[in-house]
């Protein structure tokens, strides 16, 4: 019995040792409830909660597994960035929302981090100021003759770029801050560097491609969204050719899957985003090349959820032919349209929509698609709709006194159509020619309109 005593003492005094504590004095927050939140991937979660006493008291604990950012939250949803460090952090202000009435007590970390936040920036702007002035004695005639301010500035510019990274290199490796403030500085570096550095942009892209994207630090840093979203968007906005853009970016996202290879979970999920993202930015050739070569090297541990998506851009990929629609006794369409299947429809382009009164989006969507329909069908779209509610009276309400065709198999998620098209998510659309060749995956009724004044009316001004 003694020895199991010793034992469970040995215990709690070894997680206690693990378990550290946020004490925060802000006499404003009295008697309201803080919380404090941890990054884990593309989502937040809460860590723990505390209620601020009368003198504006409270105390948050984290431990170990933790280590990374995380944020306080008031109850008003302010929030104060802090360094989940390991350490016992201190804090006294008046404010979450004003980081500046913030003191910073106790943790060397955060004091690091709020250090190098304050000062990096008044850096970065001071070196972009001096570039506005090395391009004025570099390409004005009337200044481009005089080498010792050209040469003032180039020393000048160095000092602060020395000092910026004398900061980072004299922090302890060991620190979480010394993994953190570069990668946060490579982020926030990207809308200067394509615009004002662009000799900086291909070492800025080879950063990028040199993460690791396995690494539970930027799992735990709330820069995972980041970090793809600039490295997407430096490339796209690098001045390059479009399909030059689709070749950088095809190598960025062979180099990440490559990396991300022996961590399924998180493969899952980066490239689930990563998706999105470049359909979101009607990147579809690229989305295209990492659907393909996800299910073509790694469809053994994609979820089945991923897989289905994916399969969209191999089964009915743009150049592929798009599979044959019977219509179903449940069909409206105007007594001029005597086609019985997709392939008979008598247009020059079909836009495909699936949707469903069910769903909001889709619902919010049809007053546009309403509108633009008769534009459309002048330059030789018509569009057909494919419901997917389960019963006659919702599909009648959701589609009756549309101008457009409309059908439904009333079999929801299940229907054989939706299935042979992969549709995962609604509102979803395809744009396809008159031999059922798809030609776009257009993401919003705006993105079709837009190809519809690109394509047609601009290119056809006396149509």
């Amino acid at each position: 019995m003694k020895r199991l005593v010793f034992f469970l003492i040995l215990l709690l005094g070894c997680n206690s040792a693990d378990s550290q504590t946020i004490t925060g004095t802000f006499p404003n927050l009295a008697g309201e409830e803080v919380r404090l939140e941890g990054f884990r991937g593309f989502n937040t979660h809460e860590i723990s909660r505390s209620d601020v006493s009368d003198d504006g008291v409270f105390t948050l604990p984290y431990s170990a597994d933790h280590i990374g950012m995380g944020r306080l939250v008031s109850s008003d949803d302010h929030s104060f960035i802090v360094v989940l460090s390991g350490e016992e952090i201190r804090l006294k202000g008046e404010s979450l929302a004003n980081p500046e009435t913030v003191d910073i007590l106790s943790g060397e970390e955060n004091r690091l981090f709020e250090q190098y936040a304050r000062e990096h920036p008044r850096r970065e702007q001071a070196l972009s100021a001096w570039i506005f002035l090395e391009n004025i004695y570099r390409d004005d005639s009337l200044f481009a003759v005089h080498d010792t301010p050209r040469q003032a500035i180039a020393r000048e510019k160095q000092r602060i770029r020395d000092e910026d990274q004398a900061f980072l290199d004299q922090l302890d490796p060991s620190t979480y801050v010394h993994w953190y403030l570069p990668v946060r500085k490579l982020v926030s570096s990207v809308s200067v560097v394509a615009q004002h550095r662009t000799e900086e942009i291909p070492q800025t892209i080879e950063a990028f491609r040199q993460l690791d994207y396995t690494d539970q630090r930027l799992h735990r840093s709330g820069l995972l969204s980041d970090v793809l979203e600039s490295h997407v968007w430096l490339i796209e906005n690098s001045g390059r050719s479009l399909d030059s853009v689709f070749v950088e970016l095809n190598i960025s996202i062979d180099i990440m899957i490559e990396n991300l290879s022996a961590d399924p979970a998180r493969l899952n999920e980066i490239a689930e985003h990563l998706f999105d993202l470049l359909e979101r930015r009607s990147l579809f050739p690229s989305a295209e090349h990492l659907a393909l070569s996800l299910l073509d090297h790694h469809s053994d541990i994609l979820t089945s959820r991923l897989s289905d998506r994916l399969e969209t851009y191999r089964t009915v990929r743009i150049g592929a032919t798009a599979p044959e629609i019977v219509f179903t006794s449940k069909t409206y369409k105007s007594e001029d349209v005597a086609a019985g299947r997709l392939s008979e429809v008598d247009a020059d382009y079909i836009l495909l929509v699936f949707a469903a009164g069910w769903c909001p989006d889709c619902r919010a969507m049809m007053p546009e698609l309403t509108e633009k329909y008769p534009v459309w069908k002048r330059e030789g779209v018509e569009v057909v709709l494919v419901s997917l509610d389960d019963t006659p009276e919702s599909f009648d309400e959701f589609v009756s006194n549309k101008p457009f065709i409309s059908t439904s198999d009333l079999q929801r998620r299940s229907s054989p159509i939706a299935r042979d098209y992969h549709v995962q998510n609604i509102p979803s659309m395809f744009l396809l020619d008159r031999n059922l060749e798809i030609l776009l995956h257009p993401n919003s009724v705006e993105q079709m309109d837009a190809w519809v004044d690109w394509n047609l009316v601009q290119g056809n001004p006396g149509r």
